[in-house]
């Protein structure tokens, strides 16, 4: 699969504003700054398509992406966040909202940073998907940061920690693009 010309398509801030998809849509999930951004650009090999930081948080809305075969969804991240409770319950809200209406998700990427145990939200999101039977993957990203070996280990304990088998966690790095051709062909497979 070739990506060209990945455009921003609009932001949503509550329900009434989500877009009912046209192609195959994938959620982009996880807890904040994990890379659900830099993901992105990686697919789209641009820089600045979906916006980085260094803060968690930023991204504050739904966020949707035209890929040309396959739309994407980025939801705000969940977990610590400069921001407070308030907006953190209304992140929850929206995400409850969206999930809802699951017939418009073709699949999850839930993103997890590779050097990380799932966190218990990381957990509690996954049971959450299992029970709505919304088709998943877990996303190992910041691979660049561990060796091949440690890679495979943190794969494998990843994998175990969220009851799957160890071909649903693929491993990816934004930086490096090392696992981004087996990411696209995923997604083919998606689609």
């Amino acid at each position: 699969m070739l990506i060209k010309n990945a455009k921003f398509i609009t932001s949503a801030a509550s329900p009434a504003q989500f877009l009912k998809p046209q192609k195959p849509m994938i959620a982009v999930c996880g807890r904040s700054n994990v890379g659900k951004s830099s993901l992105i650009n990686l697919l789209a090999n641009q820089k600045n398509l979906a916006k980085t930081s260094a803060s968690p948080g930023r991204t504050r809305l739904v966020n949707y992406f035209d890929f040309g075969e396959f739309w994407l969804a980025d939801l705000p991240g969940y977990g610590y966040a400069a921001v407070s409770r308030a907006e953190q319950a209304q992140w929850g809200r929206t995400m409850d909202a969206f999930f809802a209406r699951k017939e418009d998700i073709a699949h999850v990427f839930v993103l997890n940073d590779i050097r990380r145990d799932p966190s218990a939200e990381d957990e509690q999101f996954v049971a959450f998907l299992n029970y709505h039977i919304l088709p998943f993957c877990v996303i190992a990203t910041k691979s660049d940061k561990l060796s091949k070996m440690q890679q495979k280990l943190r794969l494998q304990a990843i994998a175990t920690s969220y009851a799957l088998g160890i071909d649903n966690v693929l491993s990816v790095s934004a930086l490096t693009g090392a696992g981004k051709d087996d990411l696209l062909k995923y997604i083919e497979r998606i689609i």
